[in-house]
């Protein structure tokens, strides 16, 4: 059969690779056309002998012009061979290049680097997130990049000393085995502070820009590691005045409320990395961190001062003032807290196991003005292992925490009645409101347990603001988008008792008191010294002025007891503690609302 081989597109001959009489097999190249500056392989359609070549090299031909006969003979048409398999292990110039670009930036090929890095007791960009992430699910973006400085150092020299232009990232997977591979799903960020001391280059802010969109686009939590300084001055390549027109920082804000943020500080974290740190949903640092938005060069050069690193904002300074919200021990704790507090919003678990709830019906002390421990009322309540308070240091008036009941993740609040009563003052109230922010925008349900006499008051509470400060509760708790189920555990009194019910107790899905409970407008001790001052001045003798004292403060008790504010359906019940979680669990059943769209989480 004669087969006429046609040009498959206008094009000119560049080669002509058989000659008229030579045998071809199917498949085997005939003739090579460029076109457009691409080269094109037209082969044989079957295996045969080539009766005539039509075409010579640099010549242009039309589409569907003839290049040469191919006739198909009897004696060739057994003869078709298999191409040979290429070797799959071989590596060619072009991949090798590639690999051993790649390997220059990894921990093995610089050892003096990762070497100071362990002497100084810290683990390498890399090595914290082999930690953090699910064993190979790392995809890294912009491993190649360089820092802008080629116009003052070699390639050579940047390829070796500058790898990934101090800022390792990518997506990766963290708690798959306990949440699902798509519910594990992050972006993850880590600056290098062996490279250039952690300083934020022309092209790692790129890379941070192309992460944060990618994270907007997909929902994905982000996990940074924040070490170093701020701006680089020295990278040249790039043409600018003032730097001022970086993306990052707007891209990474406008996460917030819409992922979760989660920061990271070790060691020394100044200016541009404190500022991203800062923006965080939640901080965890180790105890020799030192945060600050300008480092001891920055402060100098104000004329401030001259300082060390670990002067600037060290951690005795920074978990107190409520900037850090957890505070470890090294690098190792603190990627281990991060991937718990990830879990928290990446879905329940199926196993769970809890205390003996029965516990907490001694929990609460019979002695209504004796302070107990509330928050081994909490880790009694929760599933064993499961609550990760937030803020510990800061704003003692109130518990923040993340725990689960049966496997399911709630946000919690406690009154603290060790600290002022369990009043709730400025720093208090500020703590409380950001963290029902945090659950409002991430679709965590708020579990509220109430022990507090009210907001605190007198002329020193008042130095603090906090008639600002308190009504932030009142705005959050009114604009929750998660369900809200209140136990009073004690002392339910006055407005702080309605902040915690997020405005009134008619709020909440659920608002139940344990046997202990006490709601009223104010405390009784206050409501009776002035409801009935006058009865009780009128009595001269100090101690029959006591008992009548006294026997005022148990008749109110009587009528502000949970019983009774039961009775005339104030509260939904009141309960056997050993029966909470049943109310948690029940009342919050709801399927869980999609997080996100809250305009941010405030930063502080």
């Amino acid at each position: 059969m004669n087969g006429g081989v046609l040009a498959p597109m206008l094009g000119t001959v560049v080669r002509v690779a058989v000659s008229d009489g030579a045998r071809v097999r199917a498949g085997q190249q005939l003739v090579v056309l460029e076109s457009m500056k691409m080269e094109h392989i037209v082969a044989a359609p079957h295996a045969g002998v080539v009766a005539r070549v039509a075409v010579a090299e640099g010549e242009t031909v039309r589409r569907d012009e003839r290049l040469l006969d191919v006739i198909e003979a009897a004696d060739t048409a057994e003869e078709h061979t298999e191409d040979v398999a290429a070797d799959l292990d071989t590596v060619r110039a072009d991949l090798d290049e590639v690999r051993r670009r790649h390997a220059v930036g990894q921990d093995e090929q610089r050892p003096d680097a990762v070497a100071k890095r362990h002497d100084a007791g810290r683990r390498t960009a890399r090595e914290n997130i082999a930690a953090l992430c699910d064993e190979g699910t790392f995809l890294e973006y912009g491993p190649l990049v360089v820092a802008a400085q080629r116009q003052r150092r070699s390639l050579a020299d940047l390829i070796e000393r500058t790898p990934a232009d101090g800022l390792v990232g990518g997506l990766a997977g963290i708690n798959g085995a306990l949440v699902g591979e798509e519910a594990a799903r992050c972006a993850v960020l880590a600056y290098d502070a062996t490279v250039l001391a952690g300083t934020q280059g022309a092209y790692n802010h790129l890379k941070k820009d192309r992460l944060f969109d990618v994270a907007a686009r997909r929902r994905l939590p982000v996990v940074l590691y924040a070490e170093g300084g701020g701006g680089r001055p020295g990278d040249v390549d790039i043409p600018t005045v003032s730097g001022l027109q970086v993306m990052a920082f707007h891209l990474f804000a406008k996460l917030s409320g819409q992922v979760p943020l989660v920061g990271i500080a070790a060691g020394r974290c100044f200016a541009g990395n404190a500022a991203l740190l800062g923006c965080c949903d939640v901080v965890i640092a180790t105890r020799d961190a030192s945060i600050g938005m300008g480092g001891p060069a920055m402060i100098e050069g104000g004329g401030l001062g001259t300082y060390e690193p670990d002067e600037v904002g060290p951690i005795d300074v920074q978990s107190p003032n409520g900037v850090v919200d957890v505070v470890v021990s090294d690098e190792n704790e603190a990627t281990e807290v991060a991937k718990r507090y990830l879990s928290y919003f990446q879905g329940p678990l199926t196993e769970w196991a809890s205390a003996d709830q029965r516990r907490l019906r001694q929990a609460v002390p019979e002695n209504r003005v004796r302070v107990y421990d509330v928050r081994s009322v909490v880790d009694t309540l929760a599933d064993d292992g499961s609550v990760l308070e937030l803020r510990g240091d800061f704003g003692e008036g109130i518990i923040t925490a993340l725990v689960r009941i049966e496997g399911r993740p709630y946000g919690l609040l406690a009154n603290n009645p060790a600290h002022l009563g369990g009043a709730i003052d400025s720093e208090a109230a500020d703590k409380a409101s950001r963290f029902m922010q945090l659950c409002d925008a991430h679709g965590l349900p708020i579990v509220s347990l109430c022990d507090t006499p009210g907001f605190m008051v007198g002329p020193d509470a008042e130095r603090t603001a906090t008639v600002r400060h308190v009504s932030r509760m009142f705005v959050t708790g009114a604009n929750l988008r998660v369900p809200l189920c209140v136990i009073v555990l004690r002392k339910a009194y006055g407005l702080g008792a309605m902040a915690m019910a997020g405005g009134s107790l008619t709020v909440p899905v659920a608002t139940v008191s344990w046997p202990t409970g006490e709601l009223g407008g104010m405390g009784l001790e206050g409501a009776v010294k002035l409801g009935y001052r006058r009865e009780l001045d009128a009595v001269s003798d100090p101690d029959e002025r006591q008992q009548l004292f006294d026997q005022m403060v148990a008749m109110a008790y009587e009528h502000g007891k949970a019983l009774n504010a039961a009775s005339v359906f104030e509260i939904d019940d009141v309960i056997d503690p050993a029966d909470t979680r049943r109310w948690i669990t029940t009342t919050l059943a709801e399927p869980p609302r999609e997080p996100g769209g809250r305009p941010f989480v405030d930063t502080w």
